[in-house]
């Protein structure tokens, strides 16, 4: 894509603009322990769950992993969302390197600006809030506000449809999970982007169909072509 056909740039949170540190893990972990889903062999296999659905909405995870007991998937959910926004309020939310520098260049450049998460709308608003970030994008969005949540296509094609962008070929996705490829994949995007910041390595983004994969998030204004 050429910089002039951007219009609209469709970024993940957590592990692709947000630092996160473990804590989506250890968030799970604490959902886990509350509600009793570690079986007798210790967290491990629900963590191997976590990691190969990173970037997915959470309430979806939690269904797979109760079984398809709603009632238990919605306790943990809440208990998860409950455990990520104590990290949030304790400090450990920062963003990753670049990303802010990477706002600033879009801005400039008259692109719009969506972040998306797998996370509840509290959640988001949280880190929103914890970061200064609620100026920062042209629109927020997140399974309960967009519809379904990765690796469907409902967040970016939402953000496309509240930002106003001309065509989803005018749309960038980036992201650190392979849910986050196919997301933008499966909504027609002009280019997207893998980071080696979070949950899913070069191979792994690659294979899911990756348009390019990068360090991080501050090398996204030189690979569309924008001063940085």
């Amino acid at each position: 894509m050429s910089a002039e056909s951007v219009e609209l740039v469709v970024f993940d949170m957590a592990g692709t603009t947000v630092a996160d540190d473990g804590l989506v893990e250890r968030a799970f972990r604490a959902a886990a322990d509350r509600t009793g889903l570690i079986g007798p062999d210790g967290p491990e296999p629900l963590l191997e769950h976590v990691r190969a659905t990173m970037g997915q909405s959470k309430i979806t995870v939690f269904r797979h992993l109760t079984g398809g007991d709603e009632q238990r998937a919605q306790e943990a959910n809440e208990a998860f969302e409950t455990a990520y926004a104590e990290l949030v309020s304790e400090g450990w939310c920062t963003p990753l390197p670049g990303a802010e520098r990477t706002f600033a260049a879009l801005r400039a450049a008259d692109v719009r600006i969506a972040l998306t998460t797998g996370f509840a709308q509290a959640t988001q608003e949280a880190i929103l809030d914890a970061l200064g970030w609620r100026e920062t994008a042209d629109v927020a969005l997140c399974p309960a506000t967009a519809g379904r949540g990765r690796p469907h296509p409902d967040l970016p094609l939402t953000a496309l449809l509240r930002t106003g962008a001309s065509s989803v070929r005018a749309m960038v996705v980036v992201g650190d999970t392979t849910s986050d490829v196919l997301s933008g994949l499966r909504a027609g995007a002009g280019a997207v982007y893998g980071v080696r910041t979070g949950a899913h390595g070069e191979a792994e983004l690659r294979a899911a169909g990756a348009t390019d994969v990068l360090a991080g998030i501050g090398d996204l204004p030189a690979a569309l072509g924008l001063p940085s």
